[in-house]
């Protein structure tokens, strides 16, 4: 498995510089570039190194002409100005410095400032770039919690140059579940990949799955009042806030009427309402996920010239928006990804009832130009969270497949409560 590929892999990229000109964009436009000494210079930068010693090493391809130490070159990518200052010859672990080197040659250069992997570095006024490779998208991840607090406080920083050598690594942070996810090719990759931040970085995390992202709306309509009353001698509080709470279509957000007439609520306390709304919104609802896709009316409400103020209104609105909510019906939504598996036509049955027993629902089959069939489906981003594993377990490896978020739906009730078990701890 796979020879077929690593051939073809050699013969793009393996002759010698001097049969296979380089492609490279120049005004928009492609075209070839040879491996000749006497030509302008013109480096590919292909790799990017963390040497605990000298720092950041970029090992690049000379494409054209001739590099000398301390030249200047234009980063085409970035614009930015770099000079060669140190070039080496590297043996394994073993660096010789190299005060020259010419087309063809491969070598690393220390310290370049503004250049990543897949940078080209060409003379000042030569907009030269050769096309950069296609990355994959991450569709394996996991979220990762530094072991102490000395490991978080160089946590992002090893990040940084894990992903400079690696551009194929992924980190976000995620603020609706609060975790740091790191997300790569596969588990292998991510197992990897937390070995050289021990190793290299001296920083030492564990991981857990990723929280999903649910979200919470109303199932219908209710009405409901918030009330602080507390006047108990001196400056109190007090405010009543009535509210209509409604569904609104999926993706349609957060709408706010005010519908106060008469003064019952003076206008200067209702962004407070409102505010007080939002806050439990994004908080978390009945069932503590954030809520989305609702409309509520302020329609009513008593304040008093003293004991009246923002926050009082502030919490008024938020005890009665949650017990509206709760009198409405509470909806739990869960994020549904749109899958598609490329997969050999005789395992095509099998993908398909394995979708199924994930709560997805197929969409449909093609055929690729290379015969194989690509099954499109629906699933419950929660069903996928080990999909890259199953799927190399259940094709042996010739399975590949891409997700994207798609669209939240329902999530069936049975399922609220272990749902409710993926949200932070406090």
């Amino acid at each position: 498995v796979g020879v077929d590929r690593l051939a073809d892999f050699i013969c793009e990229l393996g002759p010698s510089p001097a049969d296979r000109p380089t492609m490279v964009e120049a005004a928009g436009d492609l075209t070839e570039v040879t491996a000749d000494a006497g030509g302008a210079p013109l480096a590919y930068v292909f790799k990017t190194l963390a040497d605990p010693y000298i720092g950041q090493l970029s090992l690049f391809k000379v494409l054209s002409g001739t590099i000398r130490t301390d030249d200047k070159l234009v980063n085409s990518n970035t614009g930015v100005e770099e000079r060669m200052h140190a070039m080496f010859d590297l043996r394994g672990k073993e660096q010789s410095a190299a005060s020259v080197v010419v087309a063809g040659d491969i070598a690393a250069v220390a310290k370049l400032s503004n250049t990543h992997t897949a940078d080209t570095l060409a003379p000042k006024g030569t907009p030269v770039k050769v096309p950069a490779p296609a990355r994959r998208t991450p569709q394996y991840g996991v979220a990762i919690v530094p072991h102490t607090q000395a490991d978080d406080d160089k946590l992002g920083n090893a990040l940084g140059r894990l992903q400079a050598e690696d551009p194929s690594l992924y980190v976000d942070r995620v603020e609706e579940t609060g975790q740091t996810v790191l997300r790569g090719l596969g588990d292998t990759h991510i197992a990897v990949a937390i070995e050289r931040l021990a190793r290299k970085f001296g920083v030492n995390v564990d991981t857990t799955e990723l929280r999903v992202p649910y979200r919470e709306t109303v199932g219908g309509r209710a009405e409901a009042e918030g009330k602080v009353k507390k006047q108990s001698g001196g400056h109190g509080q007090f405010a009543v806030v009535n509210l209509r709470v409604a569904p609104l279509d999926r993706g349609a957000g957060f709408q706010f009427v005010d519908a106060i007439v008469g003064g019952t609520i003076p206008r200067n306390y209702i962004p407070a309402v409102q505010a007080g709304i939002e806050d439990t919104m994004s908080k978390g609802g009945v069932h503590g996920f954030p809520v989305v896709d609702v409309t509520v009316e302020c329609y009513d409400g008593k304040y008093h010239s003293v004991d009246s103020s923002d926050m009082a209104f502030k919490t008024a609105s938020s005890l009665g928006f949650k017990d509206a909510m709760a009198a409405a019906g509470v909806v739990v939504l869960e994020p549904v990804s749109l899958l598609e598996v490329t997969v050999p036509a005789s395992l095509q049955g099998d993908i398909m009832g394995d979708i199924t027993t994930r709560r997805g629902r197929v969409q449909g089959s093609t055929t690729n130009e290379h015969g194989e069939q690509v099954v499109s489906a629906l699933v419950p981003t929660a069903e996928l969270s080990r999909y890259a594993i199953d799927l190399r377990s259940m094709t042996g490896g010739r399975g590949t497949f891409t997700m994207q978020h798609d669209h939240y739906d329902v999530l069936p009730s049975n399922l609220v409560e272990k749902a409710k078990q993926s949200l932070p701890k406090h």
